[in-house]
């Protein structure tokens, strides 16, 4: 598995690594040519998880102790699409995609996550998924969803040559 870069790893004193912000500097680096995303439906993966859970980029292991504890806290009920609704996501996200002219590689609907793998594109990483999560809740809600669909946050795998992002679409394509 790969681990994620700290600050200025690799890097010389002029280029910066900005981990956790989407805008990234580069001068004599590779160019980033996209990227995989996660991110999960609410509840179904909480931090405790015995699957373990990334915080701040780092992949920890269970704690039964914490995870009750995220369990009481949860202000609503643990979401799982179903099929009709994964389909529904499915859709409004490929319209999305369509609308602001991103080219998604791949992309797996799963009952309490979703992956997806797409190339760069001008907007912040955070305001596409944004841009995605919104477009899937709006058509949730005109299908009757009620109550919070998705986790804050999302996972982010950056790929800055061919082989990296192939190695993340097979990756997608073989959740479906």
């Amino acid at each position: 598995m790969k681990q994620p870069l700290g600050r200025a790893e690799g890097l010389n004193g002029t280029n910066q690594l900005h981990i956790g912000v989407s805008r990234i500097i580069f001068s004599d680096m590779a160019k980033l040519i996209g990227y995989m995303v996660t991110w999960t439906t609410y509840g179904t993966w909480l931090q405790g998880d015995n699957r373990g859970y990334v915080k701040d980029g780092k992949i920890l292991k269970g704690d039964q102790r914490l995870l009750d504890l995220c369990k009481n806290l949860q202000k609503d009920q643990t979401k799982k699409l179903t099929k009709r609704e994964k389909e529904i996501v499915r859709d409004a996200i490929f319209n999305e995609a369509k609308r602001i002219g991103q080219k998604l590689e791949a992309l797996a609907i799963c009952t309490n996550h979703i992956h997806l793998a797409a190339r760069s594109c001008d907007k912040p990483i955070e305001r596409i998924v944004s841009m995605y999560k919104s477009a899937a809740t709006r058509a949730l809600r005109d299908y009757g969803q009620r109550g919070r669909i998705w986790t804050r946050g999302f996972n982010k795998r950056f790929c800055f040559t061919q082989c990296e992002l192939e190695r993340e679409i097979v990756y997608i394509r073989n959740h479906n």
